[in-house]
């Protein structure tokens, strides 16, 4: 009898396991990487969030008008498509490669480029960032066009004060 039972607590077991397998797998989608070419619609993402959403942590001193952005913080272009409720991009005629520009009230900087879609690059964590409001990440095809647009995703800095 001890047999049986142990053999039925290994099958069912094994049927838990292998019914999860699917649950897991659908849980996150992986999207692989797509060339940047001309004539493309895109959109920007920070932390995986479209525009009125996206915020960037700033590790900041107490009482510190300005910071550092955390770590591990991705931004990252996105295929779009032109009836899209976001502010879209488009390579226009020339491009292949996009720039991410982050633009606070006393500066822009370049935080990334990309010659893909779907790929994260993260925000460096050396730059200086205000440790509250609001700034904007501009999406900027290159080489421009007279076609060419930039999407520009609005972002709320948020202190982490430590």
């Amino acid at each position: 009898m001890r047999g049986l039972s142990h053999s039925l607590l290994v099958l069912a077991v094994s049927v838990l396991a292998l019914a999860s397998v699917p649950a897991m797998a659908a849980a996150s989608p992986v999207q692989d990487p797509v060339p940047i070419g001309p004539n493309q619609y895109f959109m920007g993402l920070v932390n995986g969030h479209p525009p009125g959403q996206a915020i960037i942590d700033v590790a900041c001193a107490v009482g510190a008008a300005t910071g550092h952005p955390t770590g591990h913080q991705p931004v990252e272009v996105e295929t779009a498509s032109p009836t899209s409720p976001a502010d879209l991009g488009y390579t226009g005629s020339k491009g292949d490669r996009i720039k991410a520009a982050l633009g606070t009230s006393t500066a822009a900087i370049v935080i990334g480029s990309f010659t893909s879609y779907y790929v994260k690059k993260f925000i460096p964590t050396k730059i200086s960032v205000p440790c509250s409001g609001s700034g904007t990440v501009a999406f900027i095809p290159s080489p421009g066009s007279k076609t060419a647009h930039t999407a520009t995703l609005a972002v709320t800095f948020g202190s982490i004060t430590g």
